[in-house]
């Protein structure tokens, strides 16, 4: 009998689908086609300058060249504290925090740490792709609660408590979300919060879009606006999307000591420290002002209204308003079955692939956030290849017959 190489439980991991959405055009490109991207979740501006100087700073100081606490820097740590009582109102201590290799790690280790195998964790879908990974990494049972359009991709509580079970642990609470920009009123948040208490469930929230909102959309953190959750409520973040950084790697996670100690231990054995660099980096983001997120939240609202309107133009696509993070996430179940120059796609995945081939732009289909039927395009990217982009969408999806 052959063992087998690759063992069942990595083997059961999916590729990041946004990642190779995005690696495909790159190399479309590198071979010359003119693939537009819409795929990649990450701000297309540099990181500011004073972020940047910190870390060339960092490089030349010997205390960075060595091995420093796998939990974070101690002075980092205390900024993310003070930096969460002072954007969203919730009170931390350093203790309570464990600085990351990016946000991915903190999802992974806060599943990690909080789940026994069968353990059951309720997942508002569409999800970001890399939840249903880290939670059946951790031995969770992943329990979809579907939204879609019709709710702007909103779950009540009603929908959560039929899916709830007497093996339900976790909620994962996410506001902005990835991948369809719908933002909870802190009224909803609120409920939701209070129906987590009464069936003494932890909640899991990732706060990592909080500071892109649009209009008269507001973030409110759960574990502020239900300070009954107590030490049963975990807060995932880092400096990606707030300060354009995706490539720094530096995220983190709050929570109870216990827990934070916990995965603090995982983390040691799996990575030891982040990149004193990087948090070096990070410390100057935290404790610098919010200037350079308002001139890139400006950027996005102006991208995000001209996406929604042209896409909601395009006859078969559906497209509701997102008010946070940067994406929009129009329904093209209408288009399914058409016929594309004598291709008839039955799915969304088909779909993205044919307009990937003819028309030369990079979707996400829907398939990836586990609801079929859907497209996610990112709108941070520039504005002049957004428009063309979008028009050469309306262009090949026109052409439906």
């Amino acid at each position: 009998m052959t063992r087998p190489r690759i063992s069942a439980r990595i083997s059961a991991i999916s590729e990041s689908a946004t990642l190779a959405v995005d690696a495909k055009a790159k190399a479309m490109k590198a071979a010359g086609r003119p693939v537009i991207g819409f795929g990649a979740g990450e701000p297309d501006f540099a990181t500011p300058g004073y972020i940047v100087e910190a870390a060339v700073e960092a490089c030349r100081n010997p205390r960075f060249h060595k091995y420093t606490p796998a939990g974070g820097l101690p002075e980092l740590k205390q900024a993310v504290a003070d930096k969460t009582l002072r954007d969203s109102g919730y009170r931390v201590d350093a203790a309570q925090v464990l600085i990351t290799n990016g946000g991915k790690q903190a999802v992974y280790e806060a599943f990690a740490t909080l789940l026994d195998p069968g353990d059951e964790v309720l997942v508002v879908a569409p999800y970001w792709t890399t939840y249903p990974e880290a939670i059946k990494l951790a031995g969770g049972v992943q329990v979809d609660v579907v939204t879609d359009e019709t709710t702007g991709y909103l779950a009540g509580v009603e929908q959560l408590e039929a899916a709830r079970t007497d093996r339900t642990k976790v909620l994962l609470f996410v506001s902005p979300s990835n991948p369809t920009g719908a933002v909870y009123t802190p009224e909803q948040v609120a409920e939701i919060g209070r129906w987590a208490v009464e069936h003494d469930l932890w909640v899991v929230t990732d706060e990592i879009y909080e500071h892109l909102t649009y209009g008269d959309a507001t973030f409110a953190s759960i574990a502020t606006v239900v300070p009954e959750l107590g030490d049963k409520v975990v807060v995932l973040n880092g400096v990606a999307k707030t300060y354009a950084m995706t490539g720094w790697r530096v995220g983190w996670l709050i929570g109870p000591k216990d827990v934070v100690k916990a995965a603090s231990n995982l983390q040691s054995h799996a990575t030891s420290n982040v990149s004193n660099v990087a948090q070096a980096a990070a410390l100057a983001a935290v404790t610098g002002d919010l200037s350079a997120v308002a001139e890139m939240r400006d950027a996005f609202d102006r991208r995000r209204r001209t996406m929604v309107r042209m896409l909601n133009e395009i006859p078969g696509v559906l497209c509701p308003e997102p008010l946070g993070a940067f994406y929009a996430y129009p329904s093209v179940k209408a288009l399914l079955g058409k016929e594309f120059g004598g291709r008839r796609p039955a799915t969304s995945a088909e779909l993205a692939e044919i307009i990937l081939e003819e028309a030369e732009v990079a979707v996400v289909p829907g398939e990836a956030f586990g609801t079929p039927g859907y497209f996610r395009l990112s709108y941070a990217l520039g504005d002049d290849d957004l428009v063309e982009g979008v028009s050469r969408l309306a262009k090949f999806l026109g052409q439906a017959g």
